[in-house]
């Protein structure tokens, strides 16, 4: 973080190059769709601008993703106020399963359905924690909530989430 600070490009691209993926995938699963790499482009750019406010033993990954989560919203906002209407994305396979393949591909569907079904305050929270695997406190840092919010906000998500999906298994056992 010394040599980016002092201006070593080759130091910013190295840590551009390590937090790329995650940021993508931030982007992605927060809203941004076919355009996160332009909206991680952006982040980027704004995080090297700020590197003066970074403080001195932070951690680098919640900050950077705070960032992204914030120019996703950005750039959703932007979306919203051109009239462009809000449209379902088929995530790329490393994206719904970025490990093996273990689970039936209909019930991941299900579930991230019902995950984009949730109310944005809602499906942020669970997303960064769930599908981006951070932490409760990296999901705090990275939104800008305190973590007690994270913490409820998780509790009714998941309350959401369980009571859809049981509703759907209830209809699918219907047909």
């Amino acid at each position: 973080m010394a040599r980016v600070r002092s201006g070593d490009l080759d130091a910013y691209a190295e840590l551009v190059t390590r937090h790329a993926p995650m940021a993508v995938r931030t982007a992605t699963l927060l809203g941004a769709g076919t355009d996160a790499e332009d909206v991680v482009q952006e982040a980027f750019v704004k995080a090297y601008r700020s590197l003066g406010r970074f403080r001195d033993g932070a951690e680098l990954r919640p900050w950077l993703l705070r960032i992204v989560a914030n120019e996703t919203r950005n750039h959703h906002r932007a979306s919203v106020r051109r009239g462009a209407r809000e449209r379902a994305v088929a995530l790329p396979a490393e994206l719904l399963d970025p490990g093996e393949a273990v689970a039936d591909h209909e019930a991941k569907e299900r579930l991230l359905a019902a995950v984009a079904g949730l109310p944005d305050r809602l499906r942020v929270v669970v997303t960064c924690r769930y599908l981006l695997e951070l932490d409760e406190a990296e999901t705090a840092t990275t939104l800008g909530l305190p973590r007690g919010t994270v913490k409820s906000r998780l509790s009714r998500g998941l309350a959401r989430l369980r009571a859809e999906l049981v509703e759907a298994g209830r209809e699918a056992d219907h047909v």
